[in-house]
């Protein structure tokens, strides 16, 4: 009940905030849709099974080209975009991953169930062609570039490739040895075994190591560490942990400032933290998983990092509640602080939850962030500026977390709240036609949207392109 206490105290002046922001907003509002360019903020709802209210966009259909319409796009299709954009396939890749584009005006989509990067070279008719630019790697993932160098993470390893005329040189290895679940000590207990990497404007290079489980605190404490995100300095040399507590940090870019920011995959099956009731039971329902709690909890973490950081896992989870503990509260999505993990922490002494940094941004429940990339310039209007989040949706909640591309604005060196920049992907009845997993501004003021689920890649354009 103490904890529920001080929790309630803690956020007492951002539900006033929120109180008066709705009524403003309502005295605000008129009839029209949100002009081309401009989203609203998602509703703050813990009972809605989506990862935003899509406010101010619209049905767009989906163009599918001649060749590109193998099941699921064999139907028509329709996403929700802002008004006066289009969406179209751009290509069809099984199981695409990550993306990034190359300098030479191609993107490159990692396909890491079958071991290959590959390229996708844009033949002026809003389509591609697709040629492999690798193959024979072990579960290759994230990718980004320094210059003409182009950086691949694989499950064990990240490797640097020069990179000219379409073509990948031979690899230089960056760090070598992280774990997979090919790991000896490990004996195939990997459930995140994937890794994103990207570059600091000083060459630093950073890597995200997942944890092996859902609560597998022995990873902190391994060598390398993992969930943590790992740092190799400029010029090369040993890793070492940037930042720990990170479940599964597959979102990894730098934002405009040079700051290193990831996307949280959080814990499943959370205990209900509090000694007190839940909803309309009676008794204290603490340390007990509850369908209700763990649909909305922990909110996914999206955060600067910065050199020893803690997130917190496994012994404090992000609580966005705006009354802590209170079955159906409001969630406050922004400036996240902390509350204890019963399961891991129950008496605090493993980790002091209320002396973490809150977490700048977050994302509702099993959001499941996997793409994270930076726009800085390109795109019209309000996302001039910002992150582009790709949304995976939860696998275990009923029904499911809507998947979704995710932005947030870049303001004054921080993230604004989330926004939905594509949506339509999961029908009322949970079904679903598609899983964003990344979203990269393209050079010609589009976005292209990876799709693992219909193996598919996006391409979502405002009008003026």
């Amino acid at each position: 009940m103490e904890g529920f206490v001080e929790g309630l105290s803690m956020r007492w002046s951002r539900w006033v905030y929120l109180l008066v922001a709705a009524v403003l907003l309502a005295a605000c509002s008129g009839g029209s849709g949100a002009p081309t360019g401009t989203l609203t903020p998602a509703a703050a709802s813990a009972g809605a099974p989506t990862a935003a209210v899509p406010a101010g966009l619209v049905p767009a259909g989906l163009t599918v080209p001649a060749g590109l319409g193998a099941a699921p796009l064999d139907a028509p299709r329709e996403a929700l975009v802002p008004p006066g954009w289009s969406v179209s396939v751009f290509a069809r890749v099984p199981s695409a991953r990550l993306a990034v584009w190359a300098p030479d005006g191609a993107l490159l989509v990692s396909v890491p169930e079958e071991g290959r990067i590959v390229r996708l070279a844009p033949d002026g008719r809003g389509t591609a062609t697709g040629t492999e630019l690798l193959r024979g790697l072990n579960q290759p993932h994230g990718m980004t570039f320094a210059g003409a160098t182009l950086y691949v993470a694989q499950s064990d390893r990240v490797d640097a490739y020069p990179y000219a005329d379409g073509r990948a040189g031979a690899p230089r290895p960056v760090v070598t040895g992280l774990p997979d679940a090919k790991s000896p000590d490990l004996r195939g207990r990997y459930a995140h075994a994937l890794k994103s990497v990207t570059v600091g404007p000083d060459g630093a290079v950073y890597v995200s190591v997942g944890s092996t489980g859902n609560i597998s605190a022995d990873d902190l404490t391994a060598d390398p560490p993992r969930a943590s995100i790992l740092r190799v300095p400029p010029g090369g040399g040993a890793p070492e942990p940037f930042a720990v507590g990170v479940r599964n940090g597959t979102g990894l870019a730098i934002a405009p400032d040079g700051s290193v920011w990831t996307a949280v995959n959080n814990r499943d099956d959370i205990p209900y933290p509090f000694d007190r009731p839940y909803g309309e039971t009676s008794g204290s329902a603490r340390g007990e998983v509850i369908e209700e709690y763990v649909r909305n909890h922990p909110a996914e973490a999206l955060a600067r990092l910065t050199p020893g950081r803690n997130l917190g896992w496994p012994y404090c989870n992000p609580d966005a509640d705006v009354e802590p503990g209170v079955a159906g509260s409001a969630q406050d999505l922004t400036d996240v602080p902390f509350t204890r993990d019963v399961e891991t922490n129950p008496d605090g002494a493993a980790l002091d939850c209320a002396a973490l940094p809150p977490v700048e941004q977050a994302l509702p429940g099993h959001s499941a962030p996997l793409g994270l990339a930076f726009v800085d310039g390109g795109l019209p209007g309000d996302f001039a500026r910002g992150a582009l989040v790709g949304v995976h949706g939860s696998w275990n909640a009923s029904p499911p977390r809507a998947p979704e591309v995710s932005f947030f604005p870049w303001r004054d060196g921080g993230l604004g709240p989330q926004q939905t920049l594509v949506g339509g992907f999961q029908g009322t009845d949970g079904s679903r036609w598609g899983r964003p997993v990344a979203a990269v501004a393209g050079p010609d003021g589009a976005v292209y949207v990876t799709d693992d689920e219909a193996g598919a890649v996006y391409r979502v354009a405002p009008s003026w392109r």
